[in-house]
């Protein structure tokens, strides 16, 4: 069976059928969004949303800010954890931080973030000695802790509140709930998979040992406090009436994320908005257009400039260093060829 499996996916991939169906799934999203929004927004008052944000509390907004901080923080190990399970122990942490921060908060802006987190994380790793395969291996292993936490999540949210994906893929709870049932037994299947003998995925140099059943857990309590961080934030910048519950918000909030992961735009941008707007149809717009923003500001724009600036001053001392290094050298050069043609 996953034999069979493993040669239609590469069919698949030597006849670039799936990066051609990513593309058209990609761009199905965005219209789909891209009609929504135009419906949806077409009465909205731009100064009642603007009011809106000057009328959220200053508390609200330093306590989101303060879940999306843990949000980041948690999310730092990711890459602390992918890269002490390809061995590389001697990496600390504050590399593995400074990676798995820098390369989020750009990659979710720019958008394709497996390229552009890639680029940003080879950048980082490579001065400690990791190539281009151990990087890969990185993207890799930090990106199935990021999925398994987000099945995590939906599929202990959406089987406790089914409605609330009803609200967005208007399909009837009963149905959603038996797809998050499925989404949690093929969790446990595949931490049942890995736990009874080592799993290797790949071949040749680009081979990844699997992490075993208590890493595993590891890995989804990594991405379920992540995403539950997320959550908490948007939670508490969204309208406080009508009080639709912590879940429905969650449940929507990953599902308008994943969309906007799916879609391949900057930050979601678009496709995260218009899902939300769905998925919490029943709050006032110009309220929750408030909250998004303010969200936007928080989670996405905030960390992309701090990120930038931190990339930046690095270039600049790696570059100071280098220059200093060359002198350094040219100096100890010059002066054992001087040596050499002294008298005696």
């Amino acid at each position: 069976m996953l034999e069979a499996l493993r040669r239609a996916i590469s069919f698949l991939r030597q006849k670039q059928i799936l990066h051609k169906l990513g593309f058209v799934i990609s761009a199905a999203v965005i219209v789909t969004a891209c009609y929504v929004l135009f419906h949806m927004l077409r009465d909205i008052n731009i100064d009642d949303v603007v009011h809106a944000v000057r009328q959220t509390e200053p508390s609200s907004v330093a306590l989101a800010a303060l879940f999306v901080a843990a949000g980041y923080f948690t999310l730092t190990f990711y890459d602390l954890f992918a890269v002490r399970t390809i061995g590389r122990s001697d990496v600390p942490y504050r590399i593995t931080a400074l990676a798995g921060f820098t390369s989020y908060s750009i990659g979710h802006n720019v958008g394709a973030s497996v390229f552009t987190g890639g680029a940003v994380r080879y950048r980082i790793y490579s001065a400690w000695g990791l190539d281009a395969v151990d990087v890969a291996k990185v993207c890799f292993l930090a990106g199935l802790t990021f999925w398994l936490g987000n099945a995590a999540v939906l599929g202990i949210g959406i089987a406790y509140h089914p409605e609330a994906a009803s609200a967005i893929d208007q399909l009837p709870p009963a149905v959603n709930r038996i797809a998050a049932i499925t989404i949690l037994v093929g969790l446990a299947v595949y931490v049942i998979w890995v736990s009874v003998k080592p799993r290797c995925f790949g071949r040749g140099n680009w081979t990844v040992t699997l992490p075993g059943c208590s890493l595993t857990l590891l890995q989804i309590a990594i991405g379920i406090v992540d995403l539950g961080f997320c959550a908490l934030a948007m939670y508490v910048l969204v309208p406080d009436e009508p009080d639709v519950g912590f879940v429905v918000v969650a449940v929507i909030f990953v599902s308008a994320t994943l969309l906007g992961f799916a879609s391949h735009s900057p930050g979601g941008l678009g496709v995260f908005d218009a899902a939300m707007l769905v998925g919490l149809w029943q709050m006032d717009k110009e309220e929750l257009l408030a909250g998004m923003l303010l969200f936007r500001m928080l989670y996405y724009v905030t960390p992309f400039v701090i990120s930038v600036m931190i990339l930046a001053v690095r270039e600049v001392i790696i570059w100071a260093r280098s220059k200093r290094l060359r002198k350094m050298t040219t100096l100890i050069e010059g002066q054992s060829a001087r040596e050499d043609v002294s008298p005696g």
